[in-house]
């Protein structure tokens, strides 16, 4: 049976309730466990290190505002979800592309790219 759509909610919801601070405690809720993978070069596998990435974030001051979820597209185990917000003080577009199985998030890949100033922009279009 195809789970697009329980897919879709369930990310939709880790968004909501961790990225853009909700409920972040909820996180080990939607993370699968220390199977989870992980392909940002900065954070390790594993909820330990997606937990320990989070903290260090917190502990350094970098803050990750996820303002605003434009699209959420999903095909069976795979949802992106195209937002964005600030990362460090600065204006950027998130692209992140999560798979789900056994109803948890056992991988992710993103892109986070800044955002330039409007005036900057060769065509009237935005980001995203």
């Amino acid at each position: 049976m195809d789970k697009t759509d329980a897919n879709k909610a369930l990310v939709a919801d880790f968004v909501r309730d961790v990225l853009r601070g909700e409920n972040p405690d909820k996180l080990p809720e939607y993370i699968a466990g220390e199977d989870y993978i992980q392909h940002n070069v900065d954070i390790a596998d594993g909820l330990t290190g997606l937990t320990t990435a989070f903290a260090a974030m917190a502990e350094q001051g970098v803050a990750m505002v996820y303002d605003k979820v434009f699209k959420v597209l999903g095909q069976g185990n795979f949802v992106l979800v195209l937002g964005d917000g600030e990362f460090g003080g600065k204006p950027v577009a998130f692209y992140d592309l999560f798979r789900v199985a056994d109803g948890k998030i056992a991988e992710h890949w993103d892109i986070i790219e800044e955002i330039p100033a409007e005036s900057e922009w060769a065509n009237t279009n935005g980001k995203l």
